[in-house]
């Protein structure tokens, strides 16, 4: 059996021709370049890019993958949450070749994609954490199942991701920011400036980044933001972001688990996810508590078609919908 999907839920544009064993025949990712200059994603720019390459990439993955439209088993996409103008365009695609093949259409959730990205190549044991961290959603999942996956705790403001990107434009850096605030934290001194931890004396399991942006905003209006304010800067918000990540985790680690955490799996998904420290962050918990986190293929990681496709075919059984509707605001 051969899927076909797309993904278009923000800026990157994506297909993947994948069988029903995981093997991969063709997974391309096009990432827009032209948010660069504005310093985050434009949405009408979004949804213009996705139109102008989806056609030529799906033909790429064809020749690529020496499969003919007509031999493809299941069509899907991501049907949200995202950008309204992209999900349209994936998924009217999707739905397009669907129909003119007469096969069946799978609508897939942007994030339980992300989530069930962690099972593509591994075991996973049931209870299972996941921690998703993106440039839209910051969320911890509990999972009885593969398909009983429950919302244990998100971020009230921000997202990560977006953090990452605010403090970065703060800092002059260009966008994504993520990778180039981890850039400069390699030669930067973390324990320059003392940022808050919104939220972590609280006895929930959710988070808050915006008040640690506009921290950094404050301390940057009064200092001269030359290249050592950028690394110390950059390594401070690192660490202070690793910090209030552990720290969540180990509480719901600690009120769940108590001490019988021999059974316990993490998975830690999404673009923010690639980050080096932040991964050692979490060695801080594997080493304290024995437990191992677990992470996606890297090709898996950000925004890409291969976990809409391997969510496809987790998902096919139950769920032909071609008339449902893309939602910005989808929740797992």
């Amino acid at each position: 059996m051969l899927v076909f999907s797309v993904e278009t839920s923000c800026d990157e544009t994506s297909v993947c021709i994948m069988k029903e064993d995981k093997t991969i025949l063709s997974h391309i990712v096009y990432s827009q370049a032209i948010h660069t200059k504005h310093g985050g994603v434009v949405p009408e720019l979004a949804s213009r890019a996705h139109l102008e390459i989806l056609q030529q990439i799906t033909k790429e993955a064809l020749k690529e993958s020496n499969i003919k439209l007509n031999e493809i088993n299941l069509f899907s996409a991501t049907c949200g949450p995202g950008l309204i103008g992209g999900l349209l365009i994936g998924s009217t695609f999707a739905k397009s070749l669907s129909i003119g093949s007469n096969k069946p259409f799978i609508p897939i959730n942007h994030l339980e994609a992300h989530v069930l990205s962690s099972f593509y190549n591994n075991e996973i044991n049931f209870p299972h954490l996941n921690l998703l961290i993106t440039g839209g959603h910051t969320q911890i999942y509990f999972l009885e199942k593969h398909n009983k996956i429950t919302l244990i705790g998100e971020t009230i403001d921000d997202a990560i991701g977006e953090a990452f990107d605010k403090v970065a434009k703060i800092l002059g850096l260009s966008y994504p920011g993520g990778p180039e605030i981890e850039k400069k934290a390699l030669v930067g001194n973390e324990n320059s400036f003392k940022l808050p931890q919104p939220l972590i004396n609280e006895d929930n399991f959710n988070f808050s980044f915006s008040g640690l942006k506009t921290s950094v905003n404050l301390i940057a209006k009064k200092n001269i933001i030359d290249e050592n304010f950028i690394k110390d800067m950059s390594a401070s918000f690192q660490k202070c972001v690793g910090d209030i990540l552990t720290l969540k985790l180990n509480r719901v680690i600690t009120k769940l688990y108590k001490n019988n955490t021999k059974d316990l799996s993490v998975s830690v998904v999404g673009g923010v996810a690639n980050n080096d420290y932040l991964k050692k962050s979490f060695k801080n918990i594997e080493n304290k508590e024995g437990i191992e986190f677990i992470y996606p293929p890297k090709y898996m990681m950000n925004d890409n078609a291969a976990m809409i496709a391997w969510a496809t075919f987790l998902k096919y059984k139950n769920n032909h919908d071609i008339n449902f509707k893309p939602n910005p605001r989808l929740a797992i």
